[in-house]
């Protein structure tokens, strides 16, 4: 499915420059002064407060742009909680992926039990717009009781060695949270890590069940996706 490109109307900075910024600071575990320091070694002066507008502006946009051109998801659903701390309270990031390992939806919540597995199951079919054959979970009691009344056609399997894909795709956010340091919010959380789930994933094939050339093939399809999502124009190879 197609999409129009986002607005960047009252921009001074090229758009390469904006969708750059923002690649950089959703793809790696880097901080807005140091996308900074990068764009400054390049001979582009924009100080991190502007990263940060852009990216809290155009973050959800890139991954909104990312999630229409995917295929439907399959049909057997991996799902996953796990705790962080927020601001020194325990929260709970609820994730689901399909079998292919693409995040479907992630979800900061206060509780891991019925209601908020109800709530996740509900955002997550309206989300898709489908029901699975199959949903993947751990042995959380909470699962079995939401997964009876909201979709009880379905065949759930409670497993924990079943789940390895859902609690694998909890990594690179790991990995984000001990960067950034925790998170200030939940829903300066949520905002961050939608945007983030739904980039990352797009920027990480399967590399290690690929040969380099595959590799590199599949990543110039992927950065011509992004460059139709963000709408840039080529980025100079020389600052």
């Amino acid at each position: 499915m197609g999409s129009a490109s986002p607005s960047y109307k009252g921009h001074r900075y090229p758009v390469e420059v904006i969708s750059h910024c923002v690649w950089l600071y959703f793809r790696f575990p880097l901080s807005f002064r140091e996308v900074e320091e990068l764009m400054l070694q390049r001979g582009v002066i924009v100080s991190y407060e502007t990263v940060r507008r852009w990216c809290a502006k155009f973050g959800q946009a890139y991954a909104n742009g990312l999630q229409r051109r995917r295929p439907r998801p399959g049909d057997t659903w991996h799902l996953d909680e796990v705790f962080i701390r927020i601001d020194g309270e325990l929260k709970y990031l609820w994730r689901a992926v399909d079998a292919g390992g693409n995040i479907l939806d992630i979800l900061v919540q206060n509780r891991r039990d019925k209601a908020a597995a109800r709530r996740f199951f509900r955002r997550l079919m309206k989300k898709t717009g489908a029901v699975p054959r199959v949903i993947v979970t751990d042995k959380l009691r909470s699962y079995g009781a939401a997964h009876r009344e909201v979709m009880p056609s379905v065949e759930h399997r409670a497993h924990k060695g079943l789940n390895n894909r859902a609690e694998n795709s909890h990594q690179p956010t790991r990995q984000r949270e001990r960067a950034m340091k925790g998170f200030r919010s939940a829903g300066a959380a949520q905002r961050f890590l939608s945007a983030f789930s739904g980039m990352s994933s797009h920027f990480r094939p399967h590399r290690h069940l690929m040969s380099a050339p595959d590799y590199r093939a599949e990543m110039t399809i992927r950065f011509a996706i992004w460059d139709h999502i963000t709408g840039p124009r080529s980025w100079p190879t020389t600052a």
